[in-house]
């Protein structure tokens, strides 16, 4: 009889247990679950990064395709499609983040938007597109849309001194790129009006290269673009501009899913990647350009989406806001000024040649990852941010300046050599 309540009480702790163990089930069944279902999701989102890589390349492939024909067809150099219809193009996902931003009330994004993606097509897609090859500079850019990127840069910085960018500061900025963009096509009409019937055989024999209009040539694409007729042509460019907007759309929407199941905060992922995501349709179509042989459009691109970033996608929102759109202080103090170092940086490269090499492009690069690892560290706080400023300003800075100043001494003492040829292409 002894032995009975034992069993029992062994059989009711057993019980008890079993009780326990079963009322602890659902919570470990749901952790499991939610654990497999960030796993899934993780899984989603690097599949939309990588769906969004896809689009965009495919958009960028279109878009340079249907702008060499456009030029071919309306008698416009690809430099001039490029500084035009490929430089908005390539824009319109900046114009919809800073609308959204505008009519969020969240003022600071459509400045910062605008900022951070000129940074980025300056220094970080122009510099990845030398790497990939040399890109040769025509001297209509050296002496007309390089100035008016850094005037329009000079611009922005005088509108923004106030702290808030107008709807009159917004007519100037718009001004200035809807007259560099008729100047654009009123000189590239006269200086290729007069080739339209030049055979290609003569273009050859006096510059030693093809017509542009010949160009594709040497990628065996001259067939299939002599084949696509003008509206061919602008349902290309539109469905190039409309894939590069979706796939820019889903490339930031993974990336920050990604970045936040990270643990990095919202701050260094809005200063990082979508900069340089809604920057991803320049970088891709100037990528392709090169690539493609397309060295006008590649740099054109960069360029005038310079100015269509300022121009349209800043001044626009600005006409419709009222009391403007206000600038932080730290972006005048830090940012704009930033983006007019970046953009005074290219000149130096224009001159060296009319050819931006591959070390220029590394280069570039490697100041834009300087500026993202400032950016980080100023957001974050570290303690690295002190030290990592002082080396980049007595430091690599003046060993910059040093090395433009001898590159381009040196290439002005090649141009005043007489029978010195400058101009050839890489």
């Amino acid at each position: 009889m002894g032995i009975l309540p034992s069993v029992l009480k062994g059989k009711h702790t057993l019980g008890l247990s079993a009780i326990l163990s079963f009322a602890e089930c659902p919570s470990s069944l749901v952790l499991s679950l939610l654990d497999t279902i960030l796993h899934i999701m993780s899984a989603l989102d690097v599949g939309l990064i990588l769906l969004g890589l896809l689009i965009l390349v495919a958009g960028g492939e279109l878009l340079v395709r249907g702008a060499s024909t456009m030029a071919s067809r309306w008698g416009l150099s690809p430099l001039a499609v490029g500084l035009t219809v490929v430089a908005v193009g390539t824009s319109s996902p900046e114009l919809a983040v800073s609308v959204g931003a505008v009519l969020r009330g969240e003022m600071d994004l459509a400045v910062g938007n605008v900022v951070g993606s000129n940074i980025a097509n300056v220094l970080l897609i122009l510099g990845v597109a030398a790497l990939v090859l040399p890109l040769a500079v025509k001297e209509h850019l050296v002496r007309i849309d390089v100035p008016a990127m850094i005037v329009a840069s000079v611009a922005l910085l005088f509108c923004a001194l106030d702290g808030v960018i107008s709807t009159l500061d917004g007519i100037l900025l718009l001004g200035l790129m809807l007259s560099h963009t008729i100047l654009t096509v009123t000189l590239s009409r006269r200086v290729t009006a007069p080739k339209t019937h030049v055979p290609v055989q003569a273009a050859t024999k006096d510059v030693g290269e093809p017509h542009e209009g010949a160009k594709t040539t040497r990628d065996g694409d001259a067939g299939s673009a002599a084949t696509l007729t003008t509206p061919i042509a602008v349902l290309l460019v539109l469905v190039g501009i409309a894939l590069l907007a979706g796939g820019a759309n889903l490339l930031v929407t993974g990336a920050v899913n990604v970045a936040t199941s990270l643990g990095v905060s919202g701050l260094v992922v809005g200063l990082t990647i979508v900069a340089v995501g809604t920057s991803m349709p320049e970088l891709i179509t100037s990528v392709v350009a090169a690539l493609r042989g397309e060295r006008d459009i590649a740099v054109g691109n960069v360029v005038g989406s310079c100015i269509a970033n300022i121009g349209l996608v800043l001044g626009l929102p600005a006409l419709f806001t009222s009391g403007g759109i206000p600038v932080a202080s730290a972006a005048i103090a830090v940012d704009i000024p930033l983006l007019l170092a970046a953009a005074v940086v290219v000149a130096p490269f224009a001159f060296t040649g009319f050819t931006v090499q591959r070390w220029e492009g590394a280069l570039l690069v490697g100041l834009y990852l300087a500026y993202v690892a400032y950016v980080v560290l100023d957001a974050t706080g570290h303690q690295a941010q002190s030290g990592f400023t002082w080396t980049m300003t007595f430091f690599v800075f003046p060993l910059l300046v040093l090395t433009l100043a001898t590159t381009v001494g040196y290439s002005l003492r090649r141009r005043i050599r007489p029978g010195t040829n400058l101009s050839a292409t890489p």
